[in-house]
């Protein structure tokens, strides 16, 4: 028997696989919790297999989970070429996106070549710069859709993913307890520095900025070359650098947020908020890409 499979289905499977939580799932695709747990159980129904296994402490892919993953991004993907195809809808103008630096080193360049490969007839303008730069262009209305790290206490925008900020450094780096914390932060208005701050400042902890840089290569490099450490998402971090022993004593950093927000441009077109939607779209779809899976993710 043929089985077609429901993109509603799959668009829930995949927010499912990528947050690791049915409730975040929910939140994301704007559904009630009960809608999601039927959009899985039917999804699971179709296929003949058992694409989660969850207690009521986790939820993780099975085998079979992860085999949906890329049939669910090739059927959506190819669910949306032919809904463009056939109603004559080809979006068009021009889309001011930023990104956090923090992609640089992930994924991210396969999914906007996909999506230039989808959506041709776009002006894609991108911006690589600070979550707290991004922030502010997006509010004065220069940027139309950003994906970035959430200030501490903002509830706004769409989350990716959750994930645990982590000490990283040179694998050969050894602090010295008795000496203020070397550090190799972003200028302001970092979020992650802000929040390194925050930290070392709470607990009373001396610290000196051993590097400041605008770069996220210019901070590999100053952490490889052992110049100090850094605060950095667990699941994101750069290869040679790794998290600094907990015998070093240094405080948690806590959690952080990567969110996609859309902007409010005065007098933007039907076609650039459409624009944003379907790149806001094939990110989400995508997202388990951007993470590479270095850090836990929120439950």
């Amino acid at each position: 028997m043929e089985v077609m499979y429901d993109p509603a289905q799959l668009r829930t499977f995949l927010a499912v696989a990528q947050t690791l939580s049915f409730t975040q799932a929910a939140r994301r695709l704007g559904l009630r919790q009960s809608t999601v747990s039927q959009h899985v159980r039917k999804l699971e129904e179709a296929t003949g297999r058992q694409l989660f296994t969850r207690d009521t402490h986790s939820v993780e892919l099975s085998e079979d989970g992860e085999a949906m993953l890329g049939f669910a991004r090739t059927i959506l993907q190819a669910h949306e070429r032919a809904s463009a195809f056939f109603t004559g809808k080809r979006l068009r103008g021009r889309l001011r996106f930023g990104a956090s630096e923090d992609f640089v080193l992930t994924r991210l360049p396969e999914i906007l070549e996909s999506f230039r490969r989808d959506h041709p007839e776009v002006d894609l303008e991108l911006s690589v710069e600070l979550s707290g730069t991004l922030h502010r262009r997006l509010e004065a209305g220069r940027l139309d859709l950003v994906l970035a790290k959430r200030r501490t206490g903002d509830t706004h925008g769409e989350l990716v993913w959750q994930d645990t900020l982590s000490w990283i450094g040179a694998p050969q780096l050894r602090l010295d307890p008795a000496l203020p914390v070397p550090l190799i932060v972003y200028p302001p208005p970092g979020i992650t520095r802000a929040r390194a701050l925050e930290v070392l400042e709470a607990e009373g902890r001396a610290w000196r900025i051993a590097c400041t840089s605008t770069s996220l290569s210019g901070l590999i490099a100053a952490a490889r070359a052992g110049l100090g450490v850094m605060a950095h998402s667990r699941g994101l971090i750069p290869p040679g650098l790794v998290p600094v022993s907990s015998r070093a004593g240094l405080p948690e950093l806590g959690d952080v947020d990567f969110v996609l927000l859309h902007g409010r441009r005065a007098g933007a077109g039907h076609a650039a908020q459409e624009a944003a939607a379907a790149l806001a779209s094939s990110i989400l779809a995508g997202a388990d890409r951007l993470h590479r899976g270095g850090g836990p993710r929120s439950r």
